[in-house]
C-alpha cells in the first residue's frame, strides 16, 4: 500500500445536544478535539418519533398551506 494515503483515524468527543459526552473514532479534526452537534438521535424526529413541532420561520408553513390548501390536505 502506498504510505500516508488514507486520513488519521482518531478518538474524539462528541458532545450531545443534552450535553452529555461522547468518545468516538473519526477522521473529523484532530486527537482530542470535541464536536458539538446541532441535532443527534435524542432530539431528531426520525429516531424519537417526530415529536416535535415544525418552526413557521417567516411565515412560509402558511404560504405553503395557504397556496396548497384546495388539494385535500
Amino acid at each position: 500500500m502506498k504510505k500516508d494515503l488514507h486520513p488519521d483515524y482518531h478518538a474524539i468527543d462528541v458532545k450531545m445536544t443534552d450535553g452529555t459526552v461522547v468518545s468516538m473514532k473519526s477522521t473529523w479534526g484532530k486527537e482530542g478535539d470535541q464536536l458539538s452537534l446541532d441535532i443527534d438521535p435524542s432530539s431528531h424526529p426520525a429516531w424519537t418519533g417526530g415529536s416535535q413541532k415544525l418552526m413557521d420561520t417567516g411565515g412560509r408553513v402558511s404560504k405553503f398551506k395557504k397556496k396548497y390548501e384546495g388539494l385535500g390536505f
